[in-house]
């Protein structure tokens, strides 16, 4: 059954950012209005420079914006926090670190003040649990492939007890295979921690897979929010039924027909 969603939990509200180059400013994006709810997914799209990834730096604090207000849970972001745990597509992992250690480290930043280091431990092994990891725990990353990377870097995450899950392209570097199993067990993880979760993509089928909802931006310079489509597919949702699914494929039209009618884009230019 599809949940319904009420409560704003992350609240964006006349969002502009604009940096300084050599070539005087420029204004990535203009005019942002959106807002979260708690155990949402949402799916940021768009085509490359549409300011997608500059919209969930801004939410991960890792950014100010020009003008206008951040909010989440009813407090303005205004840097980093625990409760918004970032994943990027190029996994970020301390390569001489072990999957293990590089997850204890997370935890550790967060929980040292009110855990034991029995307790650290229990979180650190329960992450990588989630995640399948249990057995390269030991591992360094240069000793693992490109989706177990990514896994160990959504398992730190994941350990930290994010309220919210920030996603760029995680899944952008991987092959079809490893992608399409690592976006199975990112539906089973956030139904069992209720994350709400914003994810940065460029692929319609992984927009429509995992979303409630998907957020459409122009394309830049300036870029905004275009459209937003709310995606009322049954959860659990299992991709080979979804295939055949005519719901299924208008979603996918729809944002399709954005993208490539809409916004088509001159590559060439960019």
């Amino acid at each position: 059954m599809h949940t319904s969603f009420s409560t704003k939990y992350i609240e964006i509200q006349g969002v502009e950012q604009t940096f300084k180059t050599k070539k005087g400013p420029f204004c990535a994006l203009k005019d942002i209005d959106l807002t979260v709810a708690k155990g949402e997914f949402v799916a940021l799209i768009g085509h490359s420079g549409c300011g997608k990834s500059t919209l969930l730096n801004l939410l991960a604090g890792l950014t100010t914006p020009t003008d206008g207000t951040l909010l989440c849970a009813n407090r303005e972001i205004s840097g980093p926090g625990p409760e918004r745990a970032v994943v990027f597509q190029n996994h970020s992992l301390l390569p001489w670190l072990t999957c293990y250690e590089n997850v204890y480290l997370a935890v550790e930043r967060v929980f040292s003040k009110t855990d034991t280091k029995a307790q650290l431990k229990e979180r650190t092994d329960a992450a990588l649990t989630m995640v399948g990891l249990t057995a390269a725990a030991q591992k360094r990353p240069g000793e693992i492939s490109g989706g177990m990377k990514q896994r160990v870097g959504i398992a730190r995450a994941l350990s930290m007890q994010p309220k919210v899950l920030l996603l760029d392209e995680p899944f952008g570097a991987l092959d079809a295979l490893t992608r399409a199993k690592l976006q199975d067990e990112l539906l089973q993880i956030v139904a069992t921690t209720q994350s709400t979760v914003v994810m940065v993509t460029h692929d319609v089928d992984e927009a429509v897979l995992l979303s409630d909802k998907i957020v459409m931006m122009t394309n830049g310079p300036s870029a905004t929010i275009g459209d937003v489509l709310e995606v009322k597919l049954a959860r659990p949702r299992n991709r080979v039924a979804l295939a055949e699914s005519s719901e299924y494929l208008s979603y996918r039209k729809a944002v399709i027909d954005f993208l490539y009618t809409r916004q088509s884009h001159v590559e060439k230019s960019a």
